[in-house]
């Protein structure tokens, strides 16, 4: 039998449209697909998928999902997800080994920015 292969990462949505240009513009995903209840976007191999909430409450009890990301430049991607709704959570940090940021996006869920050193 062979390995499971890793199909994609889910994350729901109060506006689908809304949260699949937030990464698209935001972090230069590829939309493959979008409709109003269904989004799939892609980077490099990983593939995210977004889906319509069946409830008003995406994020609850304070629990998200946390993506993270390597970008080139911190304080663009920064700049440019604010502009698209994210809201930054706390400071850019400034590591040993690279800058790191931790960001909401809309919905609440948790995003987290490394540019490497």
């Amino acid at each position: 039998m062979a390995a499971a292969s890793f199909r994609w990462i889910l994350q729901l949505h109060k506006d689908v449209p809304k949260a699949a240009r937030f990464y698209s513009e935001g972090l230069d995903f590829t939309l493959n697909v979008c409709t109003l209840r269904w989004a799939e976007l892609q980077s490099g191999p990983l593939k995210l998928a977004l889906m319509q909430s069946p409830s008003d409450h995406v994020v609850q009890n304070g629990n998200s999902s946390l993506l993270s990301f390597t970008v080139t430049d911190i304080n663009s991607a920064v700049t440019k997800l604010m502009a698209l709704g994210a809201e930054l959570d706390g400071s850019i940090k400034y590591e040993i080994h690279g800058k790191v940021a931790a960001m909401r996006c809309i919905d609440g869920h948790m995003l987290g920015l490394y540019e490497p050193a």
